[in-house]
């Protein structure tokens, strides 16, 4: 076989048409042969000779896509000195594009034999592991292009690849679960349908099964242990996985983006697959471990802030690059949109404190590539300072979940909740005006794929995680639900009646605050997980979307589906005001006086008790007080248009009642003489556009107990 010298760049292997270009980075590493693995078990290596920078490189003539390969590292296996390379593992390519095969867990994919931690394992792991693959780079885009949906625009749908799609009955059964089925036309119609602009998807990049799940007849569905950040998850493929994955990626996308949806990516790049100094050895760990990972002050050991083991080494100029060399590739090879990232705050870190200067937030904010799409953190770790909502960067949004806390108890009844709801509703001024951002800063969700689904959430006071195989220890066991007064399913009509209003106030409340709204896959028809609130490990019916009969089948009784479907319509006409009256989304704060340069005299925004008087400092701050109503003035909204015409848009009362008993509420006198109703979480309906009672002025509404109503008046 020829071998050339190649180029250090780009790392990884890069096909251009006649052969393919292969490169590593390994700062500690003696020797590394680059192994071509054929069908048959057997393998050819071939010895990197030429170095640059602690990068080995040769070019290959006539490899192929769909060539499977790893690397052997030899170097030095000094676990106390942070080092762990050992030629008898065969390592995945950190940079490999597409990765083939599954794991085994036999011994030999470990770097000690078992019972023995501090021993050398000497055994060949390539029967065991995975392999790389070569991919073709191209693919016919056609005429596509980024949705580039403005944050004021923007609804987020949170979604796991299989358990949005696993049991849609209008997909073939040979594409359920996989990324041909979120190019469905009967997905992407669902989505339109709804309002969605913006498909979030739980991790894609290519992720293992843990030892332990595997043991114990279970899964890691939701896919947060990545060992390949450039690889979409072959197991989402339909196709294959020698790089038809690839394709099949790019193919979903094309069809998300023709119907003005943007893809974004939850990825995690704080930790791998390969977990503690128990782990595997797999990829980064033999290849480099004191380069790529964080340790502790006894080397044989990591630093963990992510609760799986290990954490990488955000202040090593190669993770740094790594991290920015898979964003750029994402955005720029596989069209995607933008990137939540899981435990933002483990990617602050440089040393032990969080930093929101740190150095991967400067080089994100100077990318032209990643700086231009969206970037969301989840803006919390399990380390020291690890909750940081509010703290990051101007460039980013956060996944706010004081949001959801303060939304949660205002429903469940807790007391003294009304001023932090207030700014809650607004925006979440505290958080977010200090540094320059605005209320699009604040991604605004109640329920998320970690906890309770939306249903569950008014349906259990407790957590029930038996299936997961941990005695129910593992979860959140504060979740701010409530049951409505029986735990889990029940015939109550009174208990049923209260926990679809309890639903339809949460979708209520998310479509009318200000920033950014989430909707977690499912909620929209009251999907359940009966109890589990952490469902990582059940890749089964239980995580997976119930499509209610009407919405294309189902196996759920007749009044289940009634009930699915009308949430779902109540969901869809909540998405579809919000998206209709720019009142809902403003890019700017509330003022809470009139606005210079508008034409109305009344104050933008303006807060009052039940019976209709502003509220006060005493209001606000009464423990026993649970309502209030919020006016919204369409007519003094401050920022402009596109083109810096004005914003002109309808005004609206919002009354929230989370009291326990019926409430009366009086319409204002001076902010509007009529008024239609145009939600009323009472009604299992929710009231249709445009057929409302019309109240007036000075008139009294009776509000169910922890019930919503939306009035709405023409603009001038």
């Amino acid at each position: 076989m020829q071998v050339w010298p190649g180029q250090p760049y780009p790392l990884g292997a890069t096909f251009d048409g006649a052969g393919t270009n292969f490169a590593v980075f390994s700062e500690v590493a003696e020797r590394i042969e680059l192994c071509l693995l054929h069908d048959d078990g057997s393998e050819t290596a071939i010895e990197l000779r030429e170095a640059d920078a602690f990068v080995r490189h040769a070019y290959l003539p006539g490899v192929m896509p769909g060539q499977r390969y790893g690397f052997r590292v030899h170097g030095p296996y000094d676990p106390a000195r942070g080092h762990r390379c050992n030629s008898a593992k065969l390592l995945l390519d950190p940079y490999a594009k597409a990765m083939s095969g599954d794991m085994d867990w036999d011994e030999a994919v470990y770097g000690y034999r078992f019972g023995r931690p501090d021993s050398r394992n000497d055994l060949d792991s390539a029967p065991h592991t995975m392999a790389s693959v070569v991919v073709n780079p191209y693919f016919d885009w056609a005429d596509d292009r980024s949705p580039r949906i403005d944050y004021h625009k923007t609804v987020i749908y949170e979604a796991h690849v299989k358990g949005l799609t696993m049991t849609h009955p209008d997909l073939p059964e040979e594409i359920r679960g996989t990324y041909a089925a979120l190019a469905h036309p009967s997905v992407i119609g669902h989505l339109v349908e709804l309002g969605v602009t913006t498909l979030e998807l739980m991790p894609v990049h290519q992720f293992i099964q843990d030892h332990r799940l595997v043991d114990a007849g279970l899964a890691n569905y939701w896919g947060y242990n990545t060992i390949g950040f450039f690889a979409p998850h072959h197991a989402y493929s339909s196709l294959g996985d020698r790089g038809q994955q690839v394709l099949e990626f790019k193919t979903a996308v094309r069809a998300l983006h023709a119907a003005g949806i943007e893809v974004i990516l939850d990825v995690v790049y704080n930790h791998t697959a390969e977990g503690s100094d128990l782990g595997p050895t797999l990829s980064l760990r033999g290849i480099d471990n004191a380069s790529y990972y964080r340790l502790a002050g006894d080397k044989r050991y990591y630093m963990d802030t992510t609760g799986t083991g290990n954490s990488l080494l955000m202040r090593s100029p190669h993770v740094l690059q790594m991290i920015m060399d898979s964003l750029r590739y994402w955005v720029t090879e596989m069209h995607v949109d933008g990137f939540r990232f899981d435990l933002a705050a483990t990617l602050a870190r440089q040393f032990h404190e969080v930093d929101r200067l740190s150095s991967f937030f400067d080089l994100v904010q100077q990318d032209p590539v990643v700086s231009r799409v969206k970037l969301i953190a989840e803006p919390w770790d399990v380390g020291e300072g690890g909750y940081q909502v509010g703290n990051f960067p101007p460039l980013w949004t956060e996944w706010n979940g004081k949001f959801r806390d303060t939304v949660r108890d205002l429903w469940r009844g807790e007391s003294a909740t009304l001023a932090e709801f207030g700014s809650r509703l607004t925006g979440s001024s505290d958080l977010y005006q200090d540094d320059g951002r605005r209320p699009l800063a604040s991604i605004n969700f109640v329920t998320c794929h970690d906890g309770f689904t939306l249903r569950d959430l008014v349906s259990y006071n407790d957590k029930h995680n038996e299936a997961n195989g941990e005695d129910n220890r593992d979860g959140e066991s504060f979740n701010r639900s409530w049951n409505c007064g029986a735990e889990g399913d029940t015939d109550d009509p009174a208990v049923r009646a209260l926990r679809g209003r309890q639903m339809r106030n949460f979708i209520a409340t998310l479509m009318v605050s200000q920033g950014v709204p989430m909707i977690s896959h499912g909620d929209e028809f009251g999907r359940t997980q009966r109890g589990n609130n952490n469902a990582y490990c059940q890749d089964n019916e239980l995580s997976w979307i119930h499509w209610p009969d009407k919405a294309g089948g189902g196996e759920q009784d007749a009044e289940q589906d009634t009930e699915a479907l009308r949430l779902h319509e109540f969901t869809r006409s909540m998405v579809w005001l919000r998206r209709d009256h720019p009142v809902f989304r403003r890019r700017r704060f509330f003022h809470g006086r009139p606005v210079e340069g508008t034409h109305d005299e009344l104050s933008d925004i303006a807060w009052f008790t039940p019976d209709g008087r502003e509220m006060t400092r005493t209001d606000w701050q009464a423990a026993h007080a649970r309502s209030l109503v919020v006016f919204l003035n369409g007519n003094a909204i401050s920022e402009p248009g596109a083109r810096g015409e004005p914003v002109t848009d309808d005004s609206f009362l919002l009354m929230f009642n989370a009291a326990p008993t019926p409430q009366e509420f009086l319409v204002p006198v001076n902010h509007g003489k009529e008024w239609q109703l145009v939600v009323d979480t009472e009604r299992a309906e929710g009231v249709a556009p445009g057929t409302g009672e019309r109240v007036q002025a000075g008139d009294r509404l009776l509000l169910a107990d922890r019930s919503m109503v939306v009035l709405q008046r023409p603009a001038d």
